[in-house]
Formats: structure tokens, sequence, C-alpha cells
């Protein structure tokens, strides 16, 4: 009877410990999914033994069409497969006991639970790397100059951070390399109103003829080319056209976004006659383009290894940075930035599309906005009265007016005053009235300049690039050179430093706050002269007048210009567009 007992609380013990066990088992179970994209993982051979008593809490799920992967949100740059715990309690879950992925998805129960902290987006384009890293002098003496300039390579980072979470996504969308997100980097800094001497502008630069080629809208109110979101859909579509046309050949298909297939598949003929490789690095290319992917394999390395480059990359969070809205038609933009609680300043920084002080009419009829903006914009947007979202002018014609003139005056295009007053040809009468779109607020003339009201003063900082005077910043923003002096305490006859900022103001020689305005989309060029060339044709070509020219380069109006001399040019690059 004794030893039936005590076999009965032998069981009895052995159940209880068994409880016990399965209870903390349970415990031990992964937190809830929360959805941070990413590419790549460790492999658990690799991974230091520290992580492998990581606190449940501190991992998060990612989402990846191989399976569940966790990285460990606290310490960006580690990227770790399940602990076999984890993996062992996911195949046990009935739920999944098909075998089928486990997918976080804005829909996942708990998404938000845990530690929500985003992760270091340099991290995830780094595992996203697929390009070879050669041993090749021309990458090495790119990379040399990116590590001796620290300060470029900030400023590249700060110009990048609102774009490049949304361009990582669409470029691993497509299965490219990660390296095609920096690829801005080269092309243009990643500074929406780049401009360069063969009319190539915005992130991807785009001349006109390939934006047009690829789907970029261009007119007078609308500049595809400098649209973050269509821009970077025809880049990527363009080198994708490009990949494919060069039989899967990356190097190839970015030396010819550069310089064009045509060059690239010239190159490639010569040397098949000649019985010599076809690669990129063995091919007889533009001297620009056979620095271009160097450049860019050169600062995919220093984001692969800053440390071992000596490099600090300002950590960017992994997370969407911008979102985008719908506002169903034409609005104003300074109207937008009120509602969104924000500058029109910044709103034209994220939206450096429009040229005009509105949203091109016929569309698109979108805008990029922080995320956390999106929601009290659409509010605004819902509440706003429809004849608020532009002003408008009643204008009774004049005798002698015609519809050029009236444009002009209101700074809009015929095609919008035939439209909006359907109106057929170019007649109007005298004594009629027309109804013109105008901008609100402080919006001013063709673009998103600040009026100086009330005979206020307004200042403007100006970076001294290579080559500029202060001769020459005088006339380019209509003051004078004894005032640029005073304003920052310089001596007027010496030469000014690369690099050194400029206080100009606005309100002291008439009204120069146009030229402030304008500051901000406004490009130096060097343009190099080509045989045939002429003022009037080069004035023709950026949509600057011959006086410009000749003042801006201290010329006289008889002097000829000879093939290969460099002139300086100063674009507003919002003009460009509407310049065919």
């Amino acid at each position: 009877m004794l030893k039936k007992q005590n076999n009965k609380q032998l069981a009895m013990t052995v159940a209880a410990s068994v409880l016990i066990l399965g209870l903390l088992s349970a415990c031990a179970v992964t937190p809830a999914p929360h959805a941070t994209p990413g590419t790549g993982d460790t492999a658990a051979s690799e991974i230091p033994d520290d992580t492998r008593l990581l606190d449940p809490a501190a991992l998060a799920f990612t989402s990846e069409a191989s399976g569940p992967r966790l990285k460990r949100a606290s310490k960006p740059g580690l990227r770790d497969k399940l602990p076999p715990a984890a993996e062992d309690t996911i195949e046990d879950d009935p739920e999944l006991s098909d075998g089928t992925d486990l997918v976080a998805d804005d829909n996942t129960p708990g998404l938000d639970d845990g530690n929500d902290e985003p992760g270091d987006l340099w991290v995830r384009i780094r595992d996203g790397f697929a390009l070879n890293q050669p041993d090749n002098k021309r990458v090495k003496n790119a990379t040399t100059w990116y590590t001796r300039h620290p300060s470029y390579v900030a400023r590249v980072t700060e110009q990048a951070e609102p774009y490049l979470h949304y361009i990582v996504n669409e470029v691993e969308q497509r299965g490219m390399p990660a390296e095609i997100a920096l690829l801005p980097v080269v092309e243009s800094a990643y500074q929406p109103f780049a401009y360069s001497p063969g009319r190539a502008a915005g992130l991807w630069q785009f001349i006109p003829a390939t934006g047009k080629r690829f789907g970029l809208k261009l007119n007078w109110w609308y500049d595809g080319r400098r649209d973050v979101v269509a821009s970077t859909q025809a880049a990527l579509d363009y080198l994708q056209y490009l990949h494919d046309m060069f039989d899967g050949d990356w190097l190839l298909a970015l030396a010819a976004y550069n310089s064009g297939e045509g060059t690239v598949q010239r190159a490639i003929r010569e040397n098949k006659k000649k019985g010599k490789p076809t690669d990129y690095w063995s091919l007889r290319l533009p001297r620009e383009t056979q620095e271009y992917v160097p450049r860019l394999l050169a600062i995919s390395a220093i984001v692969a290894r800053p440390e071992e480059e000596g490099v600090a990359l300002q950590p960017i969070a992994d997370q969407p940075y911008l979102t985008s809205v719908d506002m169903d038609g034409q609005l104003d933009l300074s109207v937008a930035a009120g509602l969104a609680d924000m500058s029109v300043e910044e709103l034209q920084r994220l939206n450096p599309g429009f040229n005009r002080w509105a949203t091109d009419p016929d569309g698109p009829h979108r805008l990029l906005l922080p995320a956390d903006k999106a929601e009290i914009f659409n509010q605004g947007l819902a509440s706003l009265p429809p004849e608020q979202r532009v002003q408008w002018v009643r204008h009774r014609i004049r005798n002698g007016e015609t519809l050029g003139h009236i444009a002009a005056r209101y700074g809009t295009t015929v095609d919008v005053l035939r439209r909006i007053n359907q109106i057929k040809g170019n007649n109007i009468r005298a004594g009629k009235y027309l109804m013109i779109p105008v901008a609100g607020h402080e919006l001013a003339g063709d673009m998103l300049t600040a009026r100086a009201s009330s005979g206020a003063t307004r200042q403007y900082k100006h970076k001294v690039e290579s080559g500029d005077s202060l001769w020459q910043l005088a006339r380019r923003y209509d003051v004078s050179v004894k005032q640029l002096a005073d304003w920052n305490d310089i001596d007027a006859k010496k030469p000014l430093r690369p690099g050194q900022n400029l206080i100009v103001k606005s309100g002291t020689r008439g009204d120069n706050a146009t030229a402030l305005g304008k500051a901000a989309t406004q490009r130096k060029i060097v343009y190099t002269v080509r045989s045939g060339d002429s003022l009037a044709r080069i004035s023709q070509r950026f949509n600057v007048s011959v006086k410009q020219l000749l003042n801006w380069n201290q010329l006289s109006k008889n002097r000829i210009i000879k093939p290969g001399q460099q002139l300086t040019v100063f674009i507003d690059v919002t003009a460009d567009s509407s310049a065919g």
C-alpha cells in the first residue's frame, strides 16, 4: 500500500515537473511579429555567442520571401537567423504546420507591440549589395577621394535622407542590386535641383529627350525629371532596359546610363573587331564614363565597410520618411504647406517637380509629405472649400491687351487662360472679363519666391563655389559689391574661398526678393564653348539673355567666343523644362 502511494506521489511529482517545463517553454516563445523591411541574413554559425542569449523583446521580424528572419533592432548592423528554440516554436504552431513562411504585414495582430525602434537603412542597403568589388586602381582612387572628403559624404547623406528609403524600396522590389540606390550620389549628390551643362536635371539627371522617352512629363508647370517618384520609376525602367540590352551586365548598363547605349555598343564592336574582351573594364569609353562606375563602386565600398574606410556614416532610420497624398486637382502650394503645417520651402524640397506656385492643373495630382504630416493634411484638404484651393483674379480686358500679355502679367500661360475661360484661338474683346488663377499668400510670380513685404529685410545664405566673385554675385542678386562686403565683413578686393558662406539681404537695393527666392532653384554651371556656338545660340540653349552671359563673364558686346572657352552660366532650373 505504501509502495503504491509512493509511486502515485512520484507520478504526480513528474507530471508537475513536466507541466512546469511546458509552461516555461511556452514563455520562451518569440514576441509578436513586427514588420521591418530587410534583405539578406547571417548564417547561424557566424552569430557571436552573446547574441544567442538576446532578450526576445529586442528582436523583431523582418518579412522576406525566403521565410521569417529576425534582426536585432537595438543593434543596427546585425542580421540573424531565428535562434533554434524560436524556429522550433514556429514549426510547432498549428497555424503554420503546413510549412508556409511567416510574413508580417500591416494586418498582423500585435504588429506595433515590442520594440518599435527602426534599424539603420545603411544596414539594409549593405545587405542588398550584389556587384563585384574589383581590385581596380580607378575604384581605389575614387574611394580615396571620398575618404579624404568626409564633409562631402556627410552632406550627401543629409541630402539623401528624405528620399533614400523610398528609392531603396523601389530597387528591392525590382530585384536590382542595392548599389543602384546609391547612383544619385554619383549623379546629383542627392540634390533634386541638380543641373548639368548638358541640361540634365534632378536626382537621376535626365536630359529632356531621355526623360520624355521614359514617360517624364515636362511643361511650364511641372518637370518630371525633378519629381522624386516619377524620375525614380523612369530611371529604374531605363536601367532595367539597359541591363536587358547588355545581357545582364550591370556595369555595362551603368556605363550606358551615363554615356548612352550607342556609345557603349560602339566600344563593344571595336573590341570585338580587335579580339579584345568586351567587359566594362576593357572598353575604351569617354573619360567621364571611365570614372562613373568606379565612383559608384567606391561609395558602395564605403557603405559596405565605413569603419575600415575611416568614414562615419550618419545613421538613417529604416522607415518611410515620405508618403504620397492625393489632392484630386490643382492646389496652390502655399495652401498645401499651410494644410500640412510646414514651410513652403520644405514642401518644395520634397516636391521639386513643380515649377510654379501651384501644381499642374493636368496633374500629377499628388504631393510627397513627411509621413507624420499626411493625416493633418488630408483632414485639412477634406474641409477646404473648392474655391480656396487656388486663388483667382477677375481681370477686365483692356484695349490692346492680348492673351500673351495677360498671361505674362499674372505668371501663367495662354493655354491655361484659354482652357479656364473656354476661349478658342487668341481673340479677346476689351471690356470682357477673364478668370485667372494667381499665387496666394507669400508666393510670387513664376516660382516659390518669398516677397519682401512692407519693406522687411530678408536674407539668404550663399555658399561660394569655385570661380565665384563678389562682382558676379552682386549682379546675380541685384545688390552692390560694397553691400556684399559690408554684410559679410570682408575685403571687397580679396578673392572668395570656395565653401565660404556669404549673407545676401533683400529689401536694400530695389526689391531683390525674387532674385533671392530663385536662388533655391538657380544653379551655376560652367559651359565649354563648342564649334559653331555663338552667344545667341548659348543664350537660347539655356533660356538666358545675351546680356546676362556678357555680365556673368565680363565680356564686351563684340567679343568673339572660341571653341574650348569656358563660360559661367546661372540657370533657373524651373525655366528649363519649358524651354524645349
